[in-house]
């Protein structure tokens, strides 16, 4: 397929705003899937997708479509995730695409992430197709949500088109408006060989397979290709498009999107941004990659089984291979042996990956209390980065700790702002602007409609680490469910931090020590140690459970001793006798109090994961 009949664009929206149930209709009319083989949210094949009715991986596929003028051109459709946690996805779709279809739900209007990956999409400088979905439902206002869009990104009335996904209607318009407004690709088929891989995957017999976009040249089975960063080189095994499943062809030409089967079994050999050429006839300049995004949540993984430490590293490894935003490191721990500290985008993040590594990988998994990065500078000017609460120097090594802020948008409706300047109060967060995107009853929207009501954009800075404390699942219960957030990471900032150590028998236990505000140190520890009184099993001798600030503890409970009756077998004699007994049994439990060891149940590191919901 010559470049000129090729057009490459992508899906971006909001959580539920119709993307997948968009794309399912693109595949209907262009004949890509037969309607035998149909079902809803067809793109998305893991099962995490489908259960939570949200988008985790991008995915590319090839549709061929015939215009009103009888000419055929190939589609290349790459499906974009929508919760923020993901937006590291949804930049490397931008990155290999021409033009997005910005969608926005006709009944909620635009929505934070709606803002976020607009402005995401102009930096990649993309041609954006505006489109209003969900027209049919009863409670739709299509007019009210066109007005919001011309307002907030300057669209023109003429240019927003209306759909209904789910009732196929206005969706040809769609594929038809994508080959006007959309420019082809501008690679040339004469150049070197310049293919960028945007995602990948690992085939035990083919090894790394990768998902390119092909800038430059063309490439076929057979050939030998050069990763430009390593210099590595491989002979393709097969070469082929998502149609929607993977489908080997002869050649890929520029323009296109497909894939390689490399042949490289190390999974460092081919890594996502990279540039493929072909080893005959290198090309000298790569592509420009994708920018490493940073980790903003780490987290242990550790295997509940210490067998089982070398699946989980492979696991990893495969798994780091697919979602190139995780991070991971080797570490050990003295409770819980060996794992891995990991980084993430997000909390949705950690948690999508526990779940794929206990589903797909059959691990059963330990997670210590998540933490974000902090800036530690010391007395000599020298400056640490600390992931993990186990690392920070001791107090009198420190002269200042800094947390990352975050710049954040909320986009709610008019009668929540008092709740939601309360919570983010509450949460030490700093107020910046605040913006009304339209009037109530414009376009004659009924001003009795929940959503028709003033919409308003709130713009805070707020330290990430209290995103942790169930910030999010808050603002949705204290506004019904109508607010939505999107941040980004702006700067590190001084704050009074400290570490709360938890000692467990006078041993501490690094995997639930946190570093939280000085304010809040004393509280946070008192509601651990409650916690753990309540999921850590009753042992023989007594067991002291201890939150520590430095070398203060701030708060104790006690785990009491199981009684044994030992008297049962003394019926009757003196009372020297039954004092003898109990004297044997409290020296026996003085030696198990010193050697004892108690075992921390999965139960316990996770009543401390959901500590934020109770503080």
């Amino acid at each position: 397929m010559p470049p000129p009949l090729i057009r490459n664009f992508c899906i971006i929206a909001h959580i539920d705003h119709g993307k997948s149930t968009l794309a399912d209709r693109f595949l209907e009319i262009t004949g890509t899937v037969r309607p035998e083989d149909m079902k809803a949210q067809f793109l998305d094949q893991m099962d995490l997708e489908r259960e939570r009715g949200i988008t985790i991986k991008g995915k590319a596929v090839a549709m061929s479509h015939r215009a009103p003028d009888g000419q055929s051109y190939q589609l290349n459709l790459i499906d974009t995730p929508g919760h923020v946690d993901f937006s590291y996805e949804v930049s490397r779709c931008l990155a290999a695409s021409e033009g997005a279809l910005l969608v926005v739900d006709a009944s909620q209007g635009i929505e934070a992430q709606t803002i976020a990956n607009t402005l995401l999409a102009m930096e990649y400088d993309l041609h954006l197709i505006p489109v209003v979905n969900k027209v049919d439902l009863p409670q739709a206002e299509p007019q009210r949500v066109a007005g919001e869009m011309q307002q907030a990104f300057g669209f023109r009335e003429d240019e927003i088109l209306f759909v209904s996904a789910k009732e196929g209607t206005g969706t040809r318009e769609i594929l038809d408006a994508v080959i006007d407004r959309i420019p082809p690709p501008k690679g040339s088929v004469d150049l070197p060989l310049r293919a960028l891989v945007f995602d990948s995957n690992y085939n035990p017999y083919k090894g790394i397979i990768a998902h390119i976009r092909l800038e430059d040249g063309r490439i076929s089975r057979g050939e030998r290709i050069q990763v430009m960063s390593s210099g590595r080189v491989s002979e393709i095994v097969e070469v082929g498009v998502f149609s929607p499943f993977p489908t080997p062809v002869d050649t890929l030409v520029a323009g296109q999107v497909g894939y390689v089967a490399t042949g490289f079994k190390e999974i460092q050999e081919c890594s996502v941004g990279d540039t493929l050429t072909t080893y005959s006839r290198p090309a000298t300049v790569p592509l420009p990659g994708y920018v490493q995004l940073k980790s903003m949540v780490f987290a242990g993984l550790y295997p509940s089984d210490g067998e089982d430490y070398n699946n989980l590293r492979s696991a990893l490894e495969k798994l780091q291979l697919n979602d190139a935003s995780l991070a991971i490191e080797p570490e050990t721990s003295t409770n819980l042996g060996f794992g891995f500290r990991c980084g993430f985008l997000g909390l949705m993040h950690l948690e999508i990956v526990q779940e794929r590594l206990e589903r797909e990988y059959d691990l059963d998994l330990i997670v210590t209390a998540p933490s974000v990065p902090y800036q530690v500078l010391l007395p000599n000017g020298k400056e640490l980065l600390v992931d993990n609460p186990s690392k920070l120097p001791p107090p009198n090594e420190i002269k200042e700790i800094r947390e990352p802020m975050l710049a954040m948008t909320i986009v709610a409706l008019n009668r929540h702002v008092g709740v939601i300047m309360e919570l983010m109060h509450s949460h030490r967060a700093e107020f910046k602007r605040m913006e009304y995107i339209q009037s109530g009853t414009q376009n004659g929207a009924d001003p009795q409609n929940e959503s028709a009501q003033t919409r308003v954009i709130m713009e805070y800075t707020m330290p990430m680490v209290e995103l942790l404390a169930d910030f999010y699942n808050q603002l949705k219960s204290r506004t019904q469910g109508f607010a939505s957030l999107d941040y980004t990471v702006e700067e590190y900032q001084a704050a009074p931090l400290v570490k709360v150590d938890v000692l467990i028998n006078q041993q501490p236990v690094e995997a639930l020590s946190m570093i939280v505000h000085r304010d809040r140190a004393v509280a946070h520890g008192r509601l651990v140690v409650e916690k753990l009184k309540t999921t850590i099993p009753r042992q023989l001798f007594e067991v002291p459970i201890q939150a520590a600030i430095g070398g203060r503890v701030v708060a104790r409970e006690t785990i009491r001793a199981l009684r044994k009756d030992v008297l049962a077998k003394c019926y009757g004699g003196d009372i020297t006798r039954k004092r003898k007994l109990l004297e044997k049994q409290k020296e026996g439990k003085k030696r198990l109090k010193m050697v004892g060891r108690v075992e921390i149940p999965q139960e316990a590191f996770l009543s401390v994961l959901k500590l934020g919901t109770e503080e």
